[in-house]
């Protein structure tokens, strides 16, 4: 699947699983969204997932964050888990499961535009035609996802959640620093679920008559893709280059579409999939050619 730095049998199972696990959860959320709203699906979701990585913490006894961090955490939390997580499955509510998962691809695309205006990072010219042809894929799929040719607002949700994670994603550079990925991503979950409790009185209403199917759907989603998918990817991360693990992400939407159609029978647009398609090319074109090289005096600049 790829060539890591440190090549191993478990790096390579452990991504896979990974992958798997994201790509089911599109599906997931369409199938827990049969028995709650967008907002106590997350609630519990994260729930389940908050208590399975606070085992996982005490066992492995992980540090807990300094009180200076906590404002940021929050916010982290906020975006890139109560935003984001409502957001999609807001919009799942009408996006089919594989179509929700093209526009989530697009999530590099937009971090990266982030990271030009706020941390000052270069774009060369196909970084910039990348970002375009993504924009123009995600259009397509918002058009083709709708009855005929007509415009779904219910994908703004979705693109909504992609700038949200993206915001995440940039802010939590600074953080990196001193906690680990898994760390991060740990208390984040914590923190936005936190901001989820408004939820709360309606899940319990919900939780009483939500068919069983739904119920273990949200169950996997918040075991599986959330609390060990996470684990699994921190694990990668720890093993092999960045970004030849981030790169592999670019095979999830295609994932989410197979699962989709086993387990729904989801069968989308053409439309829907061609720009599905344009958006990930979009993506692998910024991520390969779409950095621009710092000059040595400032690359010299930044190490020192």
């Amino acid at each position: 699947m790829m060539q890591a730095r440190k090549g191993t049998p478990q790096l390579v199972a452990a991504l896979t699983i990974c992958l798997v696990l994201w790509a089911s959860a599109f599906a997931g959320i369409r199938l827990g969204l049969r028995g709650f709203g967008p907002g106590q699906l997350a609630l519990l979701r994260f729930a389940i997932a908050s208590v399975a990585l606070l085992v996982y913490a005490l066992v492995k006894r992980l540090p807990m964050p300094a009180l200076r961090d906590l404002p940021m955490l929050f916010l982290m939390g906020f975006l890139g888990f109560t935003v984001y997580h409502v957001g999609l499955n807001a919009g799942e509510v009408v996006v089919p499961a594989g179509a929700a998962s093209f526009i989530i691809a697009s999530v590099p695309v937009f971090s990266t535009l982030l990271a030009v205006i706020f941390l000052r990072e270069r774009l060369t010219l196909p970084g910039w035609a990348g970002a375009a042809v993504s924009f123009l894929g995600v259009a397509l799929i918002s058009v083709g996802t709708g009855t005929g040719l007509k415009f779904e607002p219910a994908a703004l949700l979705i693109v909504l959640a992609a700038l949200a994670e993206s915001i995440y994603f940039v802010v939590q550079k600074p953080l990196l620093s001193r906690y680990s990925g898994l760390q991060l991503t740990t208390f984040t979950i914590w923190t936005g679920t936190v901001f989820m409790l408004i939820y709360l009185p309606g899940l319990i209403r919900q939780i009483a008559a939500a068919p069983a199917v739904s119920t273990w759907a949200v169950a996997y989603l918040g075991i599986f893709p959330a609390a060990i998918g996470y684990v699994l990817w921190s694990f990668a991360l720890s093993r092999a280059d960045v970004s030849r693990v981030t790169s592999t992400l670019n095979l999830s939407p295609i994932l989410s579409l197979l699962i989709a159609f086993l387990i729904l029978g989801e069968i989308p647009s053409a439309l829907s999939v061609i720009g599905g398609v344009i958006t990930v090319a979009g993506v692998i074109l910024l991520n390969t050619l779409g950095k621009a090289k710092q000059p040595t005096a400032e690359r010299r600049a930044r190490v020192e």
